[in-house]
């Protein structure tokens, strides 16, 4: 490790964001349980007994058993079997890592929009900020599941269930991601137009620099504490977001697994009696987005002096 490394890392333990983190349990074993979680999800080709993708591995004779401990259980599936016959496990680690790459691959792209559009909305201000937050205030009427759901359905009508399918993680990450950006647009806009006020600006614009550098270069970066907040939460929303259109037939396709999908699958199922279907992937997700919301609690008041009372 060189000095420079050294360095940097005794700053960063001495900074008060990791004064602040190791002083906080709930977001140490939160930012535990999600890296684990997170890990296990990346790793899952390696940690997983089966693919579930491989239909040589899948033996529908297998289908409903029990998890381990239970009557009639196999030890080779210790999470039991859904009704296609899939090792529950195997397919709890990669619908996991679907449901992960959906929640960030649609925050990224909400964050994109949203900081975009607030920048120039905040920044350029008269029609150019009418128009934008119009059209933000337009879409905030309406819930973002409900846009998802028509924007989903309008999709799947046109291109079939078929081409959806081959396309779903995509199209769930334009579907959320559009749906999303005018939080992250109204946040950055209240920013900038404090920003562009201060002295700062005032002397770019002396300097010469255009629209574009003085946006990017100089303002940006001081509105990014509240979007870090924002992002965090909103990988949190997408991920249930994409569960419940998969729960109603508009996300992710049974033959390829995300928790909602698995949810789904095995809700038909609970007053037979195999209730682990749906049960134990419904548990993962309610750790999942429980980890995620309570770290971005704690970076909400770690940012903001104002609440921190550490």
């Amino acid at each position: 490790m060189t000095t420079a490394t050294v360095s940097r890392w005794d700053r960063f333990r001495e900074s008060f964001f990791w004064y602040s983190f190791k002083r906080d349990k709930v977001a140490i074993v939160s930012f535990a349980v999600l890296l684990l979680m997170v890990l296990a999800a990346v790793f899952a080709p390696l940690l997983a007994p089966a693919d579930p993708y491989d239909l040589a591995q899948i033996n529908i004779m297998n289908s409903e058993l029990p998890p381990v401990g239970m009557s009639g259980a196999d030890p080779a599936f210790p999470l039991g079997t859904d009704a296609q016959g899939r090792d529950l496990l195997s397919t709890i680690l990669y619908g996991t890592r679907v449901s992960l790459m959906i929640g960030f691959g649609a925050v990224i792209l909400q964050a994109f929009l949203g900081i975009l559009f607030g920048l120039l909305a905040g920044y350029l201000g008269g029609k150019v900020d009418a128009i934008l937050m119009r059209i933000a205030d337009v879409q905030l009427s309406f819930s973002t599941l409900m846009v998802a759901i028509i924007v989903g359905a309008v999709f799947k009508a046109s291109f079939g269930n078929l081409m959806f399918g081959e396309i779903a993680i995509y199209m769930l990450i334009f579907i959320i991601g559009v749906a999303e950006w005018p939080q992250i647009a109204r946040t950055v806009r209240a920013s900038v137009l404090a920003e562009k006020k201060k002295e700062y600006v005032d002397a770019a614009k002396v300097m010469g620099f255009g629209t574009r550098r003085i946006m990017f270069r100089h303002i940006l970066p001081n509105t990014l504490s509240p979007i870090f907040v924002i992002a965090t939460v909103q990988i949190a929303n997408a991920i249930i977001s994409e569960a419940a259109l998969s729960f109603l037939g508009l996300g992710m396709p049974e033959t390829q697994p995300s928790l909602g999908s698995l949810i789904k699958s095995g809700f038909d199922y609970i007053q037979s009696g195999s209730w682990w279907i749906t049960l134990i992937p419904g548990l993962v997700l309610v750790v999942l987005v429980l980890v995620i919301n309570l770290l971005g609690d704690w970076l909400r008041d770690v940012m903001n002096p104002r609440l921190y009372k550490g």
